[in-house]
């Protein structure tokens, strides 16, 4: 068989359509077959059979109201209704997100390079890809059974490192570049990885592992103010009273993350009512309130509160504002424009 671009793919890539033909036919006048085939290709194939019984064309789907997907197509799994609306939503929108090449086989061994791979079995099989990251809810993370506040940090940052770089699907580094002093636009890129490399540089290759499955890189150093020298000093297991070692970890903590980002973090530590993080917090579920529940209704996701959110206004993380006031002001402003660069 002569291999030829644009066939079909046994890859699961980011496909929206089976052919280059179908994108010139509105989506609401696919037929049956052409529906099923996306789903397929979609990784959403679990559910072409009861599709196939339901649906005359594309226009169904359109139509169709969230509970309809579970009624008549079986779907259960609430992120597998999210995944379907956001598509159909881009499908009616005609606007096409760079978030939406990033398929849900790139999605989990993104959580490799953030440091979180435990959980990628839950987010496969939630179908979790780019697009669903960046509309990503609390409640979505207790879903996918993420309960440890640091890891919620650690994804939120880490989807503002992918915004900040419009969803470049490779803009993580895992390994030492030529760098002799690399600058904090650049440690915000470090995967998990990458952040146990500079810590054998730095003599603390004995404490290295002890990173695996902690959600710590490079965004979280940066970017979370409360991330301090003592978290990372509690999630390597430094026992306390090795006070000498705490503080090389200390000064070599502050070269890294730069007089900017350390001066915010003292602020933070400072401010009254601080909390510092602990690796055992855990969040709660947000509560819906009526507001909220005539939202889902109109079937408006813009409304919910994602865990991260870039928009004309600047950032908002988790919907306090403190954060983006605090976190980010003057930080990542410069290094959106670096890294944008």
């Amino acid at each position: 068989i002569q291999f030829r671009r644009g066939g079909l793919r046994a890859t699961a890539g980011p496909r929206l359509t089976r052919s280059p033909e179908d994108m010139n036919i509105p989506f609401s006048q696919w037929t049956k077959e052409q529906v099923c085939g996306w789903l397929e290709d979609y990784g959403l194939g679990q559910y072409v059979s009861l599709t196939r019984q339901w649906i005359e064309h594309g226009q169904t789907l359109l139509s169709a109201a969230p509970q309809d997907f579970e009624k008549e197509m079986g779907m259960k799994h609430p992120l597998h209704r999210k995944k379907l609306q956001l598509a159909l939503r881009a499908f009616t929108t005609k606007i096409t997100e760079k978030s939406s090449e990033l398929d849900h086989i790139w999605v989990t061994r993104w959580l490799d390079d953030i440091g979180l791979p435990q959980y990628k079995d839950q987010f496969h099989e939630a179908r979790v890809d780019g697009r669903m990251l960046q509309y990503l809810t609390v409640n979505d993370l207790l879903t996918l059974k993420v309960t440890s506040q640091l890891h919620h940090l650690s994804i939120k940052c880490a989807i503002h490192v992918l915004h900040v770089n419009k969803f470049n699907p490779n803009c993580l580094r895992r390994r030492p570049g030529e760098e002799k002093q690399p600058s904090p636009s650049e440690v915000v890129q470090w995967s998990n990885h990458r952040v146990m490399e500079w810590l054998r540089a730095v003599d603390l290759a004995e404490y290295a592992p002890n990173l695996r499955g902690s959600g710590v890189h490079g965004g979280l150093i940066i970017l979370e103010p409360r991330f301090s020298s003592e978290t990372l000093a509690l999630l390597l297991n430094i026992p306390p009273q090795k006070t000498l070692l705490r503080r090389h970890l200390a000064t070599a903590f502050a070269a890294l993350v730069g007089p900017q980002a350390m001066q915010e973090k003292r602020e933070y530590g400072n401010a009254t009512g601080h909390v510092p993080l602990t690796t055992t917090a855990k969040v709660k579920p947000k509560k819906l309130g009526f507001t909220q529940f005539s939202h889902l209704r109109k079937r408006r996701p813009d409304d919910a509160d994602y865990i991260c959110q870039i928009d004309s206004g600047g950032l908002t993380v988790n919907g306090v504002s403190r954060l983006s006031s605090t976190a980010h002001r003057g930080l990542s402003p410069s290094l959106d424009r670096q890294v944008e660069k």
